[in-house]
């Protein structure tokens, strides 16, 4: 696919502690992209394993990286924001990497100046990089931020957003500040554009899975604030009843 040279600057963002296991492939499936136009940022949150050692040896392919303390995970996804200089920006953080080399040519193979957010599909991956599978939530062909209700229908890190609509990830969500600042986003785009792709290989196991109790709550906050209190209870009590329905058929044949 031929590159044209007025294609779009994409920031892409890594936030990484101690993750010397995988940010390797992370920074390896960034800068083997065929895009040629990338800005690409690590925030590493004062690693002391083998990271930084790592981040070293690629830091000729960084516009920008830093090791230092930080007060969790979405304080660093706002410093790497703070420094990001792109017309568009997006996360890939330690063990999550593109589809494949050619995934960001493709996401912007029919780009056009009023295209405020790109999507795509998502792929789960094993500490292995094996595929487990698609991710259980589809991302639907036309997407609002009305969409959301349903769920975060698209992986954080296959969505790419305009850099000039997003605000800061709020920290006072714990866990599930990126389905409010994905949100957020969604609400001020004017065109939203399906890639009919998948962007990411998500490595499986992250932050909201390990704290599955909490993320709830808080994405119950998020969608009452957005979407009513009531009207998100009443979405929350049909989906635990077709839980327990599908659980008794499944028990019962």
């Amino acid at each position: 696919m031929p590159i044209s040279s007025n294609l779009p600057r994409v920031s892409i963002i890594t936030v990484v502690f101690n993750g010397e296991k995988f940010i390797e492939r992370t920074i390896q499936s960034v800068i083997n992209q065929t895009y040629p136009a990338i800005e690409y940022i690590i925030i590493d949150g004062g690693s002391t394993d083998s990271t930084v050692s790592l981040i070293k040896k690629y830091e000729t392919h960084l516009a920008y990286w830093v090791s230092e303390p930080d007060n969790g995970l979405y304080d660093a996804m706002n410093k790497g924001l703070a420094r990001a200089s792109g017309d568009y920006v997006m996360f890939l953080n330690a063990g999550d990497t593109f589809y494949d080399n050619h995934t960001l040519t493709m996401a912007f193979g029919n780009w056009n100046p009023t295209v405020d957010i790109l999507y795509g599909e998502t792929l789960i991956v094993d500490p292995k990089n094996n595929i487990i599978g698609d991710r259980r939530l589809k991302a639907p062909q036309k997407l609002t931020w009305k969409s959301f209700r349903d769920g975060m229908l698209v992986c954080h890190q296959s969505i790419i957003i305009r850099r000039s609509i997003v605000k800061p990830y709020n920290l006072k969500y714990k866990i599930a500040a990126d389905f409010d600042w994905v949100l957020n986003a969604l609400k001020a785009a004017n065109n939203i554009v399906n890639c009919n792709i998948y962007i990411c290989r998500f490595l499986d196991g992250g932050l909201n899975k390990q704290k599955i109790p909490l993320a709830l709550k808080e994405r119950f906050m998020i969608m009452s604030k957005n979407y009513g209190f009531f009207p998100t209870l009443l979405r929350h009590f049909i989906i635990g009843l077709r839980f327990i329905f599908f659980w008794w058929r499944e028990k019962r044949f």
